[in-house]
């Protein structure tokens, strides 16, 4: 497998070392370079929040175009990912992967990583799921897994996280991780409003209903569409997988166990904060 192209030509290595303004803006030579490449090999990019089944859709997407799974961010520790602009130049001139490269960050649609998204082509893909039951399964995974905790998530987990009391554990998920959660909403319900083609919403309830329309949805949005029976085919294949892909329990109402009353309304009182939101307050908070 090809790491990067057999041939950089010149415009590539300035457009690679070439430093976007502020916010994100790229320089007009650029520019006009990348469009030239953009859009050229089409991605499977999931966008998706943590515990949202995004690494299960991952690798069903990989199983249906029989593609590669690409890491488009400069380094995973941390988790609060900005797509590495030589990967995906690199990507689009034929190098990385001989198939579609398949994706799955963690990443807020803040300004600078919209216009990134616009400049490739790439068409982001992300799920609407309660975040109280997303936060139930992060507190599983952290309370057992050590890399998982090394991580984090734009923020530092305590080394002592799984020693802690069962009240203390809510108090750090919903006061740490939930303004990210917040935050990560309002950037792509935002997002999705100002530019309904580019964003796929999807909802956990239907992925749970039916996972292979959700998959079908995913690849046809991605411009790397398949049939009804090749996405069923993927999902069985990722569902006997599913031990080794951190898929949870994904049940609906799993957060009304983990946290109090008190604790849901002091993330509601965060997600009143963004009026992107709006309609969705209670998909995010009580689906």
């Amino acid at each position: 497998m090809s790491v990067i192209p057999t041939k950089l030509t010149q415009a590539a290595i300035e457009s690679v070392f070439q430093v976007p303004d502020n916010d994100g803006a790229f320089k007009e030579a650029q520019r006009a370079y990348l469009n030239e490449i953009a859009g050229k090999r089409p991605m499977v990019f999931l966008a998706f929040a943590p515990k949202a089944a995004g690494t299960f859709l991952r690798q069903a997407a990989i199983e249906a175009v029989d593609g590669d799974l690409v890491r488009i961010v400069h380094a995973q520790g941390g988790r609060d990912a900005q797509p590495y602009m030589p990967t995906l130049i690199a990507y689009q001139l034929g190098g990385i992967c001989s198939g579609p490269a398949v994706t799955h960050v963690h990443m807020q649609a803040l300004p600078s990583n919209r216009r990134f998204l616009e400049m490739f082509k790439i068409r982001p893909a992300i799920m609407i799921r309660s975040i109280p039951d997303m936060l139930a399964s992060y507190w599983d995974m952290i309370e057992t897994d050590e890399a998982a905790r090394r991580d984090g998530l734009n923020c530092e987990i305590p080394y002592d996280f799984p020693a802690r009391s069962k009240e203390q554990k809510a108090d750090f998920l919903i006061d740490i991780m939930g303004p990210w959660y917040a935050s990560y909403y309002a950037t792509w319900l935002g997002y999705a409003k100002s530019d309904p083609d580019r964003v796929l919403v999807l909802r956990y309830k239907d992925f749970k209903a039916d996972p292979a329309a959700t998959l079908e949805a995913i690849l046809a949005h991605s411009k790397l569409p398949r049939s009804r029976g090749e996405c069923e085919e993927a999902i069985d294949i990722a569902w006997r997988e599913r031990d080794q892909l951190r898929f949870n329990k994904g049940e609906k109402g799993r957060g009304e166990s983990y946290f109090s009353r008190d604790h849901i309304e002091r993330l509601e009182r965060m997600l009143s904060h963004y009026d992107e939101i709006g309609d969705s307050k209670d998909d995010v908070l009580l689906a």
